[in-house]
């Protein structure tokens, strides 16, 4: 399902941009602009690009209507030339980029868009959104699946996010290795595996906690989850079992100190005969939080609004800065926020036992390759022309990858450096 909004995804001062560029000339010089990051967020060592298979989408389709162009004159954002050129409006340039499910650090180039100035600088606002909310969200998801050590996780914070960024997040989620989602838009959408149970609302309409439970295995069988904390908890695990028997699915507990709980939750089912019957968790978990439970009985983790609002940090801190004009490097001095000039080309330098050691990139230029490096960029675009792209699931499968390859300290939930160096150097 692709976005046909384009004004509303366009800032003022790009289109301040363009119709300026219009006027003076330059709107067709040829151009590259970059998406990079300076810094990671506060205490992350590494950044995971996500969202470009959606961004391509976006910009495919993205186009000016009629009703939005007489808006855009109607206020006086631009002019009657500057409106013919939006209603005619086609991407017709290159972009190339990291893969989705790609690591990156400071400076690296995930995403180069190249064309006419005035075609490049529009798509600026909307591939920055896209972006930096994707990248943040799979960032934060898969911190918490390597918190989580090969236990399952639930992406379900839809009812934390604004509705479209719900769908976009459970996408992110599950790129980063998340294995469901309770969002039935992502799952229509993506494909993604969905999973959910009933919430308290659904005990408290019943007469008792029992006739809940009866009334949820009546329908849904006894390969579902029952909510066992609306009341007394070790209550509703007695209650669960006596309605569905020993072979229930799973029990879920959303509240209390869940690594005590949890333990108990264990003994008693155990005790019920109910061994088999998992355990999952849930209430405002983070990766810290799912990290401090590795050691207890918890069988299944679900997270929700850490997950979707990216545990901290919300934005990836992408920036989307013009490199060259007419194949001449240009950089910005403002303190700070320094640029460096020129198209870069990254490769992921690696050991031969594949742990990932730098990052080396090269402005207007091709590094000087090594044995075990490997290209970063891709083509995404061609001439205004998609080209095919990794499916969801082999974007998932190329993080899992990659997180393996970094030295195990870049994996700590701790501050530290990124986990890969990165190295800017001369073209050779």
């Amino acid at each position: 399902m692709s976005i046909h909004r384009p004004a509303l995804l366009t800032d003022h001062y790009e289109l301040t941009m363009v119709s300026a560029a219009l006027k003076d000339g330059t709107a067709d010089r040829r151009c590259v602009f970059e998406v990079f990051s300076r810094r990671l967020p506060s205490g992350r060592r590494y950044g995971v690009v996500a969202g470009t298979a959606r961004l391509i989408e976006l910009i495919r389709d993205f186009r000016f209507d009629p009703t939005e162009v007489e808006f855009l004159l109607r206020t006086g954002v631009v002019d009657e030339t500057a409106a013919a050129w939006l209603t005619d409006y086609r991407f017709t340039g290159d972009i190339d980029g990291y893969a989705e499910g790609e690591l990156f650090f400071p400076g690296s180039p995930i995403l180069t868009v190249s064309g006419g100035f005035a075609e490049c600088v529009v798509l600026e606002t909307l591939a920055l959104s896209v972006l930096n909310h994707d990248c943040a969200v799979a960032a934060a998801a898969a911190r918490m699946v390597t918190a989580a050590r090969g236990r399952t996780l639930i992406e379900m914070g839809s009812r934390r996010a604004h509705e479209e960024a719900a769908v976009a997040a459970a996408r992110a989620a599950y790129l980063a290795g998340f294995r469901f989602t309770s969002n039935l838009a992502a799952g229509a959408r993506y494909g993604i595996p969905t999973a959910g149970t009933a919430a308290h609302a659904f005990t408290l309409l019943h007469d008792d906690e029992r006739a809940a439970f009866a009334s949820q295995v009546a329908t849904l069988g006894k390969d579902t989850t029952l909510l066992v904390d609306t009341y007394d908890i070790s209550q509703g695990i007695r209650n669960a079992i006596a309605v569905a028997g020993p072979d229930l699915r799973a029990v879920r507990i959303d509240s209390g100190d869940l690594a005590v709980i949890a333990q108990q939750s264990r003994e008693l089912l155990d005790s019920l005969g109910a061994t088999e019957t998992k355990i999952i968790v849930s209430g405002d978990l983070d990766e810290y939080a799912i990290a401090a439970l590795a050691a207890e009985p918890v069988d299944m983790y679900g997270a929700g609004t850490a997950v979707v609002t990216g545990s901290g940090a919300p934005t990836a801190g992408l920036v989307y800065k013009l490199v060259e004009v007419e194949g001449r490097p240009v950089v910005k001095r403002s303190e700070h926020k320094a640029t460096i000039g020129g198209r870069k080309v990254a490769v992921r330098r690696h050991k031969p036992t594949g742990t990932a050691t730098e990052e080396v990139i090269v402005p207007q230029g091709v590094p000087d390759r090594q044995p075990n490096d490997r290209l970063l960029q891709q083509s995404y675009v061609v001439a205004g022309e998609s080209v095919p792209l990794p499916t969801l699931d082999e974007s998932r499968e190329h993080l899992r990858e990659c997180l393996i390859s970094i030295p195990w300290e870049g994996l700590k939930l701790s501050a530290g450096d990124p986990a890969v160096p990165v190295t800017v150097v001369p073209a050779g």
